[in-house]
């Protein structure tokens, strides 16, 4: 057993993570008092939910994001629980190739994708930024996964085995419950990369009413000069539900990245 820390190896925890902290925090506080600058924070904050389509691009957003998280996570689970409890020739040799697209940066693929997307027609479609987005995203939340899995003692899958399941039938009976932790990480960080992607939407989607909510402060911006207050009053109204989506799941996620991570 591990013996408690003392008063004062908190105490000091605390201090240096407060310190860590505090320059984040700083930033925050800025933000949001400029959003109270210029006309004021009501005029502000009104302004970004009535002279923009705020709404509409929310819904977008929240339709590329939902989509995202699905087939991240259900590929990232299959994937990921291949990788760690089956056997299968040549499966490092896979697995390294997957992890080759961590240090490949999205926009170093933008020009294959153009030409793919403008060949298939998906323009203004939302398969045309799902689909890139969960490539891009879903190496490093197998790297995580498969981390995570295999901590997972085999007696258990072996027990399950036994019982008479399938290798399908483990993964969502005995493996999927005892994955809470990975499944918070990979939901909050597809969901977030997913829901701040300005880019591909903007590439992709042609349509104005297809566009998403990182496009929002460009409606308060001209060659000539911005609008600051309202720019943040934007970016702090587009932050809230990845707030609200990490706030929710916050135990789970730090269990399970730190977890995914050192194994």
């Amino acid at each position: 057993m591990f013996n408690r820390p003392s008063l004062t190896t908190r105490i000091i925890c605390q201090i240096a993570a407060t310190g860590v902290a505090l320059p984040f925090a700083c930033v925050l506080v800025a933000i949001v008092a400029t959003s109270f600058d210029g006309a004021g924070a009501a005029a502000n904050y009104k302004a970004v939910l009535t002279q923009t389509p705020i709404g509409r691009s929310m819904l977008n957003s929240a339709i590329i994001s939902l989509g995202v998280v699905a087939l991240v996570y259900v590929c990232t689970m299959l994937a990921g629980f291949a990788f760690a409890k089956m056997h299968f020739t040549g499966k490092k040799l896979v697995f390294n190739a997957i992890l080759a697209g961590l240090v490949l940066p999205t926009i170093a693929l933008i020009v294959p994708l153009f030409l793919m997307v403008q060949r298939i027609g998906l323009f203004d479609n939302y398969l045309a930024v799902i689909l890139p987005l969960a490539t891009t995203i879903m190496p490093f939340t197998l790297l995580l996964t498969k981390n995570y899995l295999v901590g997972i003692p085999d007696e258990v899958l072996e027990a399950a085995k036994l019982d008479g399941c399938t290798s399908f039938g483990t993964l969502v009976r005995v493996v999927l419950p005892l994955s809470r932790p990975i499944t918070a990480v990979v939901i909050v960080w597809a969901f977030l990369q997913a829901w701040n992607d300005f880019f591909l939407p903007l590439l992709f989607f042609q349509d104005q009413d297809m566009q998403t909510v990182t496009t929002i402060p460009l409606y308060f911006t001209s060659t000539y000069g911005s609008d600051e207050p309202k720019i943040f009053a934007a970016l702090i109204l587009i932050c809230l539900p990845v707030v609200i989506a990490y706030l929710c799941l916050q135990k789970f996620f730090e269990k399970g990245l730190s977890a995914g991570a050192i194994k």
